[in-house]
């Protein structure tokens, strides 16, 4: 029987079994042995986990989240289309009471709990392990893989923490997820320097797995990092420390436990992710990408360069969806017709006085115009006398923000959104090809903050710690300086103002890099020259995911997949009806693994 070893069983290797279960009839005949290791649940993985708190939600609609292929997914093997979460029947999963009630109550819009998610995610494993072939056997083992060995010409052996004999198989498969990664030289001195003082420091990590029971209450906490892992952490330590939320005259209103730290909280834009929209498109369907197509980059030759070949065009493309959303939605505010338009806006650079003037001919309110400049440093230039000034400011920007993404007479943010999710899978591609240069992380940042922010309810319930006073807004361009036997920090917005702190949380997830990781199994193949570093990431052939080792050569056993290699797509689950990379890298994955397996048990026979 031909061995698959999975190292990480969370969704992304769901999606593995998925798609081999689906092309094993044409690729593979006969049954699979498959271990799956990972200290974590198989299907939910670290991240989707059932064990944390219930608190903690996700920041997509139940109707948002899919784990299956469909129609618009682009790939080799067979479309096997199943249920969303909104469209999921549970009634066969054995589930707890409180999920159940949950999931009674949710709705296409709602956004679930994580633990919700986890039961979707539990419910497609157990499915996908049943599509394999009949024979096959599958075994979990909760630990973790800390090195494997074997030539490409062998099989492999993978040595398992806390057991003695490996597991030797015939492919192995990294489907890590989102790992740890050593302090930095800049968090290590934090962590020294909070130990010598008395003072609390909290490194990045995933907000679910901090101990953040060393955050005292009443005590002053600076934050860095407005995005998801701050809304995480504001929850745990509001309600998750018995504050509640009561509504009075349609304000929401926090009434405190008493057991809060005072969080003052700041970021390089000093602003939090945008809302995710409440609302669907009005006007005609998003198309598919027309200025920015990753094939058309690929045919020049040379490097390509993030800033001078790459985000005029995404630029371009994401504005495109958002103009179409605008004048086929709401034509009432704009002066020419979409055909006319469209006709136009493709002849013309992005960046170019030309664009501008056909913005202005065409869209009279100047509100209605995109301006990415202004949506990534909205508060950029704007100083102010006093702290409180500026809260009272900050709570309206964030009023604001809620009020346009709850109301679809701004749908045309939901075409730009659309058009940016294209845009991400081009860019994959492009990263895969290892011809990307210039691109240090603000393009993944900008497209967080844009596309990937929290629930409206969240930032409702921020207005209401806000005022409240368990939350201060720092403003932008935070700094942070260890000095005197404490923490003291400020920003530009209000550059009279100086904070003292006896604790500092970096509210943000580890940026994992190869050289920097705290993952066993990669530090013993880092090294063993058993693979090569690319601008942090593991590299892996751009066409089937296979392991490259230092020399560059793809090892015939070995694949990987996830957000620590250079064929990353970010999320193992989808909006439905995106052709989401994800899905459809697995595909290529998993029929790279199933036509070497096939090959060789020829080569097994014959011999």
């Amino acid at each position: 029987m031909s061995v698959v070893v999975f190292v990480g069983a969370g969704p992304r290797t769901s999606g593995l079994l998925e798609r081999l279960g689906a092309n094993a009839p044409e690729l593979f005949d006969g049954p699979l042995e498959v271990h799956l290791v990972d200290p974590f649940p198989a299907g939910s993985g670290r991240v989707w986990r059932h064990e944390q708190s219930p608190l903690l939600r996700m920041n997509s609609m139940a109707e948002d989240v899919t784990m299956f292929t469909d129609a618009s997914v682009v790939c080799d093997g067979p479309v096997r289309p199943g249920p969303s979460l909104a469209e999921w029947d549970p009634s066969t999963a054995d589930l707890d009471g409180d999920v159940l009630a949950e999931l009674a109550a949710m709705g296409p819009t709602s956004f679930p709990s994580r633990r919700v998610q986890s039961a979707y995610l539990k419910w497609f494993h157990d499915r996908a392990v049943e599509s394999l072939p009949a024979g096959s056997a599958v075994h979990v083992h909760p630990t973790r893989a800390v090195r494997v060995t074997g030539c490409p010409q062998t099989r492999q052996r993978v040595w398992l923490a806390g057991r003695a004999e490996p597991v030797v198989a015939d492919v192995v498969v990294f489907a890590l997820g989102h790992l740890d990664t050593a302090l930095s030289p800049e968090h290590a001195a934090l962590r020294d320097y909070a130990e010598d003082h008395g003072l609390v420091f909290v490194p990045p990590a995933y907000t679910a797995d901090a101990d953040l029971s060393v955050l005292p209450a009443g005590a002053d906490v600076v934050v860095r990092g407005m995005g998801l892992a701050f809304i995480d952490l504001v929850v745990l330590l509001a309600e998750g420390r018995g504050g509640t939320f009561v509504r009075v005259d349609d304000v929401l209103h926090y009434v405190p436990s008493g057991r809060e730290p005072r969080l003052h909280v700041g970021s390089r834009r000093g602003v939090p992710y945008h809302s995710k929209t409440g609302y669907r498109l009005r006007g005609d369907a998003p198309e598919g990408p027309r200025f920015f197509v990753a094939s058309d980059l690929l045919a020049r030759p040379g490097e390509i360069d993030f800033r001078l070949h790459v985000w005029q065009l995404i630029a371009k493309e994401v504005a495109y969806g958002y103009y179409r959303e605008l004048f086929t939605g709401h034509p009432s505010r704009v002066r020419l017709s979409w055909a006319e338009f469209a006709d136009r806006y493709a002849g013309l650079d992005w960046y170019s006085r030309d664009m501008r003037a056909l913005e202005a001919e065409a869209v009279p309110a100047y509100s209605d115009r995109l301006d990415f400049e202004q949506l990534d440093r909205p508060i950029d230039g704007l100083a102010f006398d006093s702290s409180d000034g500026f809260q009272e400011f900050l709570r309206s920007y964030i009023a604001a923000d809620v009020a346009r993404r709850s109301d679809s007479a701004f749908s045309a943010d939901l075409g730009a959104f659309m058009a940016l999710l294209t845009a991400y899978g081009q860019l994959s591609a492009l990263a895969a090809s290892g011809r990307l240069t210039g691109e240090d992380g603000w393009w993944h940042g900008f497209f967080s903050y844009f596309v990937s922010g929290p629930p409206p309810d969240r930032l409702e319930e921020l207005l209401a710690l806000s005022r409240a006073g368990v939350v201060r807004f720092l403003g932008a361009d935070t700094w942070v300086e260890p000095v005197d036997g404490v923490f003291l920090a400020g920003s530009v917005s209000v550059p009279g103002t100086v904070v003292r702190a006896t604790g500092l949380v970096e509210a943000r997830l580890p940026t994992h890099t190869l050289s920097g990781t705290a993952e066993p199994l990669l530090c013993s193949m880092l090294a063993s020259g058993d693979v090569q570093e690319r601008s942090g990431l593991v590299a892996v052939d751009p066409v089937d995911s296979r392991v490259l080792d230092a020399s560059g050569t793809p090892h015939t056993r070995r694949f990987a997949v996830g957000p620590y290699t250079t064929n990353k797509a970010q999320a193992a689950f989808a909006r439905p009806n995106t052709n989401n990379p994800a899905f459809r890298q697995n595909d290529a994955v998993a029929r790279a693994v199933l036509a070497f397996l096939a090959a060789e048990a020829v080569d097994e026979s014959v011999a």
